[in-house]
């Protein structure tokens, strides 16, 4: 006859602390502003010692990633992945959307009052594109100074 032990102490372990490593988000114009919150709260929990020019230029590369996915990877009612990862060195930051066509830096022009996200995105991090079964990904990494 088999027997089952069952410990005499149940198993337990501690809650999470901070938000979790992924947000999703709807594809709306309030999209930008809650992905810039919830980036700011995770780098301040991820990060030993976070400092505060390094949470500004995380921000404002999540900012420019999710305004580029809602303006070009998605559709009406759709949703976005914003996917946050970091150590003492650096933040990784993924967004995931449904398009596939990939994101490119386009020539500047003086009628256009947009277009700059991914030139601002090139100056603060290294970045590029991943493809997923339904869509892709843009992906970026900011390194602590």
């Amino acid at each position: 006859m088999i027997r089952l032990r069952r410990s005499t102490v149940p198993a337990r372990c501690d809650p999470p602390t901070g938000p979790p490593p992924q947000l999703i988000l709807a594809s709306t114009k309030e999209a930008p502003a809650a992905a810039r919150a919830y980036a700011r709260e995770f780098v301040e929990q991820a990060v030993a010692d976070p400092d505060p020019e390094h949470t500004f230029t995380v921000t404002l590369v999540v900012s420019e990633l999710v305004t580029n996915a809602i303006r070009y990877g998605t559709e009406p009612g759709d949703s976005l992945l914003v996917a946050l990862d970091a150590d003492d060195n650096r933040t990784r930051i993924e967004v995931h959307d449904t398009v596939r066509r990939e994101p490119r830096l386009k020539p500047e022009s003086d009628e256009r009052g947009r277009g700059r996200g991914l030139f601002i995105v090139e100056a603060l991090a290294t970045w590029g594109t991943g493809e997923r079964p339904m869509g892709k990904y843009v992906w970026a990494e900011v390194k602590r100074r």
